[in-house]
């Protein structure tokens, strides 16, 4: 199987900042700092040669600790081991487990040989596999034997008879076959090396796939190197960090803002466990002496939680070396980023804003941001990216600093294309390179950007425009309330309305307080439009997540019709299409 690509990102010339309106919201990144002109091996062997004897990886939970130099010596097996076996540049080579040493030594191993690394989700089930495989073409899956209730074996025997060819084979970390392949005598591979290019691509990511089925975001060298190692510039990485990775390597944000952000600075990459948990997160970072953390809201709110149990208990926890972090995945709460850094002491922590289209990257906030845009925005465009907000009624029109629009993004770090899917490629990236976000955002006078909304979020009640943002934003100062979703649903009259999804603060719920919809309502009065008030109310213990941590809102509205009843007396349903356009 082959693949229909666009043109590589060298093809596209930014934009001359001296010909941007400055009243515009356009901008051109910095690019003092040049791009990585090299694959992720020659990146490696350069991060090996200077700093041999620096912990590269430590798996705390597999009890696995290698040196930089002890790290590519596995990583030389393994590519030298797949070579052997005949894969070879171009192969697409699955990968199906929760964050284990393995899964980064194959990482490596693919890239050094020219593979491309296909990252499968690992709570998916046989029909999403099936799908991953037999759409990208994988010759040959790398999978973890079982986690929790994923048993990957078994689902692996259930459906590996209808994987298309090219496929070959399954092979089970720590299984003979694995050993056999991760412990092969290193070979001279001088001549693979010199036949592969930076912008080869080596990574295909599926995206969520909340409408239809996923697509396989699909990345080269040159963009997800470049993007990890400007990440780490903008975080002051050095070799002396050391990076606890708590959220999945099958993602971006684990396998670029996390590992390749680490290893193109000679630091150290620390996997907490197999799947996210607070306390074995802190704990990860107490024992090896952390500087950055990583993670979505939700997984800090956790930490911070958690936190106030231990000191309750007395258990302490030294937490003093952390002084950077990276906060992304979706919107984080104003008074979550505060927390962050007042109660765990992460005073240089930035949140980085993009998707894996991106590479995953395309604004972070600086460590010399002032206070209020590093809590407030997504900071300023990247270094040797352009971004432009346009008019989202598809005009193409750049609206003026501090009017809403949809973002839009070009350069170094945009996608190839979707993996087979030049339509759908085309419909997100445009003639002249600009990568179609679908996000809602406002660039002020200083160029930082506020992520507003979804386009595909907008809630159209009787007319007006609502973007759930701003309400959550606004229900974020409740005191009783931890965390907030805004969503729209059916309505006869307005043809949608507002329902608040809440989690109620640990406080509020132990003095045994609850929230109606009236408490809203009167917190609400005089303060929000009534337009923009939310009519119901659910409190709930969780909201449905991605394994990326991403709020699934569709699933909500799913949910939604159910718990409201909206369609048990009679109602037609025709309006179900509502909510879930919304």
């Amino acid at each position: 199987m082959t693949s229909t690509l666009r043109p590589v990102a060298r093809d596209i010339t930014l934009t001359d900042p001296a010909t941007i309106d400055p009243g515009l919201s356009h901008l051109v990144g910095p690019g003092e700092t040049p791009l990585l002109a090299e694959t992720i091996g020659q990146s490696l062997a350069r991060t090996v040669a200077a700093y041999p004897d620096n912990d590269a990886l430590l798996d705390l939970y597999g009890d696995k600790h290698f040196t930089y130099q002890e790290f590519h010596r596995r990583v030389l097996r393994l590519a030298s081991g797949l070579h052997a076996a005949g894969y070879r540049k171009g192969d697409r080579i699955g990968v199906w487990s929760p964050n284990r040493w393995e899964w980064m030594v194959l990482q490596f191993a693919t890239a050094e040989i020219g593979a491309i690394l296909v990252c499968i989700n690992p709570t998916y089930r046989t029909r999403e596999l099936t799908y991953a495989v037999n759409q990208s073409g994988i010759r040959a899956l790398f999978s973890a034997g079982r986690f929790k209730d994923s048993n990957y074996r078994a689902m692996v025997g259930t459906v590996e008879h209808t994987f298309d060819r090219p496929y070959r084979e399954t092979v089970f970390f720590g299984s003979e076959r694995w050993e056999e392949l991760a412990n092969h005598a290193v070979v001279d591979l001088t001549p693979v090396r010199e036949s592969l290019d930076p912008f080869d691509p080596i990574n295909i990511q599926y995206t969520s796939g909340t409408t239809g089925m996923a697509k396989g975001a699909t990345l080269t060298h040159h963009n997800v190197l470049n993007n990890g190692y400007l990440i780490g510039e903008r975080l002051n990485y050095t070799d002396a960090d050391r990076v606890v990775v708590p959220v999945p390597f099958f993602h971006c944000f684990g396998m670029v803002i996390g590992i390749l952000a680490a290893v193109t600075h000679g630091a150290a990459t620390i996997i907490p466990g197999p799947a996210f948990d607070p306390e074995s997160t802190l704990e990860a970072a107490h024992h090896g002496q952390a500087t950055s953390l990583l993670g979505v809201p939700t997984m800090f709110m956790a930490e911070l939680q958690v936190l106030d149990h231990l000191r309750e208990k007395g258990k302490t926890l030294d937490l003093s070396r952390l002084r950077t972090g990276v906060m992304a995945g979706t919107s984080c709460p104003t008074r979550t980023m505060r927390e962050i850094i007042e109660i765990l002491g992460i005073e240089e922590i930035g949140i980085c804003y993009g998707m894996t289209e991106t590479s995953p990257v395309n604004h972070q906030t600086m460590p010399d941001d002032p206070v209020d845009k590093r809590v407030e925005t997504v900071g300023r465009v990247g270094p040797h990216l352009e971004v432009k907000i346009v008019d989202a009624d598809g005009s193409g029109r750049t609206v003026p600093r501090n009017v809403q629009g949809e973002l839009l993004v070009r350069g170094y770090s945009v996608m190839q294309g979707y993996w087979d899917m030049p339509e759908k490629t085309a419909e997100a990236v445009d003639a002249d390179g600009w990568m179609h976000s679908g996000d809602l955002g406002v660039m002020d006078d200083e160029g930082y950007v506020q992520i507003t909304g979804r386009i595909k979020d907008m809630v159209i009640r009787g007319g007006e425009n609502i973007y759930p943002r701003e309400v959550e934003e606004f229900l974020y100062e409740h005191p009783d309330i931890a965390d907030v979703q805004v969503i729209g649903v059916p309505d006869e009259k307005y043809g949608e309305e507002l329902m608040a999804w809440i989690i109620l603060d640990e406080d509020a719920v132990g003095a045994g307080r609850t929230l109606s919809s009236d408490d809203v309502r009167a917190f609400c009065d005089g303060k929000l439009a009534r337009f923009k008030v939310p009519k119901y109310i659910h409190l709930t213990d969780a909201f449905p997540m991605t394994i990326s941590g991403k709020v699934r809102k569709v699933e909500m509205r799913e949910k939604a019709i159910g718990i409201l009843g909206l369609y048990t007396h009679g109602n037609n349903g025709n309006n179900g299409n509502n909510g879930e356009n919304s």
